[in-house]
């Protein structure tokens, strides 16, 4: 349970074994390929050295977008379930790397996404359809062609004005020789046909100018508005059908919406191997590849590169590379499902302490005093089996969230065991309704969070001392490690003496132990500041510590308030169910109130229990920085691969 050691590789080869070793490599899934060393770039030794060719990285990618696409075509057309907790089959290596297979489904990928592109055009062409629609609705009710053409006697002019023109008073303007016709208007224009003989076609120009007019001319287009709006209509009902049948047709490849998956998986591996690839350095007939490997797996790639000929080197990093080295969690079942909070949070720099073996104990116990409820923690535990066993998660999040769930519900099912509650008091309330004379009025129960409050709240604090003190005796550890002794003394075992002090004080001991601990405080700023800075360092020491010390142990009152409200809000929900004195009634209100209740605890104490470890205990001895390990492995998302 700790940091895994890593080691640098160097590798130079034959151009001709890279993608054979590349993919030997994937499969075993130890190397992360780095780009080459700084002391090699800019050396005029290197000059001579080139990247690969990006272009089958750039098909690559090309051809899993064409993947993913399918797939959610086929996810649209053809109900095929993609993502979320879909169950995952198990294919084998042979199956996997099937290239005839592999070919037949590339074709089905570019039927279904040419499929796609012609629904898009005829998607587009409905689109236009219907904007031409549109624009017609408001002159359907013009009898004449849209295209009446004007002659050497008479002018024709379609146009609009805005709705609030007094049409009365515009005829009157036109006089006898024109007939202005109103088709149709809507929220902001009338539309208007116009006929008026060529005497008074300049006249009538001013008089509509005079109003507004804006004229509307229809191209391309011939006949009435109402047999234009009839054939638009034939046309999209022409589309629609096209469309259903081409959904149709992407519906059909449902059969292959299993095979389509593993080929996205398939190139997405490629595509991790072209990306290593990119950061390879090259000759006309060698390559140079750089990378980090954990040293427990050097046995295993020896024997992998000694069946090539190449040239290769393995060695630890100084101290000063560390910030380069990427970080890989070593941890138990029970430690690192605590990946998840350490991740959120960052990664701790190489060569430091992993904190998930530190943390779990105190993560899954404030989870469990939170919410404690043996109801609430059973549906945790059973939620999370019920999603290993069926679904088997993946993903930085998942695979750690699920397990983490069901820690966090063994907790809160033994806090609640403890405080006798099960979904609050739902059982003596629902034997009160079932039995007004039961003797049962609470489950049996150490302590209770309304009779105990105060006990709980001391619990709670004193909880918190173990865990900070935990954080001060890792720091104080690893500060002896880098010979920090003068420093380890005055901010951890400085402090232990005065909570030491503190306790025996309070208990009518002696105070002699404090009055160390105050003289410790003051010497330590004395002994390692320098001049006027050793009495500003004194009071900068004790303000800092003490209200420090002193707000980390009064956040940890969170443990009590938490379980204190979660219990409570259940208890009035099951009290107002039981007021109608209906156990189908109380049921119903109980299941509805605990429901809420469990799904705002369940990330309400996460979230406190998250604040717990990053702000009090993390501060204390944890340095963060680390960069993840990402090996060249092969990782997929919708199979998993079996030997």
């Amino acid at each position: 349970m700790a940091i895994v050691k890593m080691k640098r590789l160097r590798l130079i080869a034959l151009n001709a074994d890279r993608e054979k070793l590349l993919g030997r490599l994937q499969a075993l899934g130890c190397l992360e390929v780095a780009d080459a060393p700084p002391g090699l770039q800019g050396d005029p030794a290197w000059a001579g050295l080139t990247r690969p060719s990006g272009e089958a990285l750039a098909m690559a990618r090309g051809r899993r977008d064409a993947g993913v696409q399918a797939l959610e075509l086929l996810k649209r057309y053809g109900g095929v379930k993609v993502g979320g907790l879909t169950p995952r089959p198990e294919v084998t290596g042979e199956r996997f790397f099937d290239e005839r297979a592999y070919r037949e489904t590339e074709t089905v990928v570019d039927n279904i996404c040419a499929a796609q592109w012609n629904l898009s055009a005829m998607e587009a062409e409905a689109a236009k359809l219907q904007s031409q629609r549109a624009a017609l609705t408001p002159w359907l009710g013009l009898e004449a062609p849209l295209d009446t053409p004007s002659d050497q006697w008479v002018t024709a002019l379609l146009g609009t004005v805005p709705l609030a023109t007094d049409l009365e008073t515009v005829r009157e303007e036109l006089g006898e020789l024109c007939t202005l016709t109103a088709v149709g208007e809507d929220r902001s224009f009338r539309y208007l046909f116009l006929l008026c003989h060529k005497s008074v076609e300049g006249q009538a120009q001013e008089v509509l100018q005079g109003c507004s007019f804006s004229r509307t001319v229809f191209r391309g287009l011939s006949g009435t508005a109402a047999e234009n709006d009839a054939r638009l209509e034939r046309e999209l009902e022409d589309n629609a059908r096209k469309r259903e049948r081409t959904g149709q047709l992407i519906a059909d490849f449902a059969d292959h919406g299993e095979d389509v998956k593993l080929y996205v998986d398939r190139v997405d591996q490629e595509v991790r191997r072209e990306e290593a690839k990119q950061r390879l350095a090259q000759t006309g007939e060698t390559f140079l590849l750089t990378g980090w490997f954990p040293a427990e797996e050097e046995e295993r790639l020896a024997k992998l590169l000694e069946s090539y000929p190449c040239a290769w080197e393995a060695e630890e990093p100084g101290e000063e590379e560390y910030p380069q080295v990427p970080v890989k969690l070593k941890n138990n079942w029970f430690t690192r499902p605590l990946s998840m909070v350490t991740e959120m949070y960052s990664l701790p720099a190489y060569g430091t302490v992993d904190p998930n073996p530190l943390m779990a104990p105190f993560f899954i116990l404030f989870y469990g005093i939170m919410l404690a409820d043996m109801g609430y923690g059973l549906l945790m535990v059973l939620v999370s089996l019920v999603v290993q066993k069926k679904f088997r998660p993946k993903g930085p999040t998942m695979r750690h969230m699920v397990p983490l769930l069901g820690l966090c519900g063994v907790s809160t099912f033994i806090m609640g065991a403890l405080t006798g509650s099960f979904f609050g008091d739902f059982i003596p309330q629902i034997a009160r309704l079932i039995d007004p004379d039961t003797t049962l009025t609470a489950l049996p129960a150490l302590f209770t969070p309304l009779e105990d409050t105060l006990m709980i709240l001391v619990g709670s604090m004193a909880l918190g001392l173990v865990q900070i003190v935990t954080g001060m005796l890792v720091s104080f550890i690893e500060k002896l490690k880098r010979g920090q002794v003068v420093d380890a003394v005055c901010e951890e075992v400085t402090w232990w003496v005065v909570f030491l002090g503190a306790g025996l004080m309070a208990a009518g001991v002696t105070h002699i132990v404090l009055i160390l601990g105050a003289v410790m405080v003051v010497a330590g700023p004395l002994l390692t500041g320098k001049g006027f800075g050793r009495i500003t360092g004194v009071f900068g020491s004790l303000y800092n510590h003490i209200t420090g010390y002193f707000g980390d142990i009064l956040s940890y009152s969170r443990l009590m308030a938490l379980m204190l409200a979660g219990n409570v809000i259940a208890q009035v929900f099951n009290t107002l169910g039981a007021i109608a004195g209906n156990v189908v009634v109380f049921l119903l209100i109980s299941m509805v109130g605990n429901a809420l209740n469990f799904g705002l605890n369940l990330l309400g104490c996460y979230v406190h229990d998250l604040r717990l470890q990053c702000l009090e205990y993390f501060g204390k001895f944890y340095q963060d920085g680390g960069r993840a390990f990402h090996p060249l492995e092969l990782d997929t998302k919708y199979c998993d691969i079996i030997s």
